[in-house]
């Protein structure tokens, strides 16, 4: 039996996977298995740099494919015209869904004693329930219930019979927690969710960063960091500047209205201070090109890695929809919120707890 595996969409996952890692004692360092899906992010040379660590057993691509991949599971999906019909289009979706992963899957997820699924509405939710494979879920992003209950939104209408076809009778499947399964959810803090699970457990994030030590912060920064002279050179560039703003992009709206909508935050917060983008890792806008004239942080780097630096320090740091707890390198964190957004798209496409 081997020890742990971690399946991962992100590059904050992967980061979250190895502040877990670095927690246990040492000598159990080395023995987990790391898989990276590239079902939504690419993933570059990173898995060579966590390789050449040799913090994890294995790292693992995972070629893991979305239903729209596969044109029975669009139609499946499809409003059906009852309640009793679409929930039976439900329970062969469910079924297929996970068979059709079935050729993808890179390892033998019955050899390991411990699970760890960041998203499990991806995919990899359906084949481990479909199989009877148990596993610990992980939440997407920081707080990210808070903001987005997607369990609850996605089964508006019913929820409590939906929650009993997945956890007790494995019929269809509701992520974050409700899987027959899903052996609990790890949560950065429970009192933040409106609607608490009684499986999810609550596993803290500021005690998993306090207790990294120098050796800790520079095995992160071989894996995370891709060019550290040219990271340096930026956090050198930003000491010149008395007032120094960053912006931490999402992947919002149509490109067009994206890119207005961080030109409206720079005009509206860097009038009198100097710029700084941090894009975020799944956002395609072309920042090179649109915004060249502001100093850039690499997309692919998870913004906690600035929090290492004692000599990276901002007057305000801004994102929109993105969770700012975790940035301690800023005199000011201002999230503009659900308000903000309100002027560029229709409320209800990003009020979603509203709705539950």
């Amino acid at each position: 039996m081997k020890e742990r595996i971690y399946v991962c969409h992100t590059f904050y996952h992967a980061y979250i996977s190895v502040l877990k890692e670095l927690a246990l004692p040492e000598e159990q360092h080395g023995q987990a298995t790391l898989v990276l899906s590239t079902m939504s992010c690419n993933f570059g040379d990173f898995p060579a740099r966590v390789r050449k660590t040799g913090f994890f057993e294995e790292v693992i691509l995972f070629d893991e494919k979305a239903e729209k991949e596969f044109p029975d599971l669009v139609e499946l999906r499809k409003e059906k015209g009852s309640t009793f019909k679409n929930m039976l289009a439900r329970i062969t979706f469910t079924r297929k869904y996970a068979e059709y992963q079935e050729p993808y899957i890179p390892v033998n997820f019955k050899e390991y004693g411990d699970i760890y699924v960041f998203c499990d509405s991806d995919p990899i939710g359906y084949y481990l329930n479909k199989k009877r494979i148990r596993y610990h879920a992980v939440e997407d992003g920081l707080n990210c219930l808070k903001n987005f209950d997607a369990a609850r939104y996605e089964n508006r209408g019913h929820f409590k019979l939906k929650a009993f076809l997945s956890k007790k009778l494995n019929l269809i499947f509701v992520q974050n927690g409700y899987g027959k399964y899903c052996k609990d959810m790890e949560v950065n803090d429970i009192s933040a969710i409106t609607h608490p699970c009684k499986y999810y457990i609550e596993v803290p994030r500021k005690p998993l960063v306090d207790r990294l030590t120098e050796e800790d912060k520079e095995l992160i920064f071989s894996m995370f960091v891709s060019d550290m002279k040219e990271l340096r050179e930026k956090i050198a560039q930003g000491k010149q500047y008395p007032e120094k703003v960053l912006i931490l992009t999402d992947p919002l709206c149509t490109l067009d209205v994206r890119e207005r909508i961080f030109r409206d935050i720079i005009e509206e917060y860097g009038k009198d201070a100097q710029v700084f983008l941090k894009p975020h890792p799944r956002d395609v806008l072309d920042y090179k090109t649109l915004f060249a004239e502001y100093p850039m942080f690499d997309a692919a780097m998870p913004m906690e890695i600035l929090n290492f630096f004692d000599d990276v320090h901002f007057t305000k740091a801004i994102g929109v929809l993105t969770e700012m707890k975790g940035i301690t390198f800023a005199d000011e964190n201002i999230r503009l919120g659900a308000d903000f957004m309100d002027k560029y798209e229709e409320p209800a496409i990003h009020r979603q707890n509203e709705m539950i």
